[in-house]
């Protein structure tokens, strides 16, 4: 019995660990959501301060991460159309 709690318990953790890292489109997550969303986004970068920075600004801005470490920018507007002043994206 006691290890299908913690199965059933670890099910849940993982799920919602997934939602929080997968979760894409604008205002699907929560200001508190924003830092561990973006720590995993930046996670595979090596200019991680910077991905830090845009990110967290961008998923303050309109409540979303794109999911995974890379691309998928269409899942969030703020990635698409925060430019630098050369054109290229400002969000990572």
């Amino acid at each position: 019995m006691a290890k299908i709690v913690c199965g059933f318990l670890l099910m849940l953790a993982m799920t919602y660990a997934i939602q929080l890292v997968s979760a894409g489109g604008e205002g699907s997550l929560r200001p508190e959501q924003c830092p561990g969303a973006c720590d995993y986004r930046c996670s595979a970068t090596q200019y991680r301060k910077a991905c830090l920075t845009y990110c967290n600004l961008c998923c303050n801005k309109r409540l979303c991460v794109p999911s995974g470490t890379y691309g998928h920018k269409e899942e969030c507007p703020c990635y698409n159309d925060w430019k630098t002043k050369k054109g290229g994206p400002k969000c990572p």
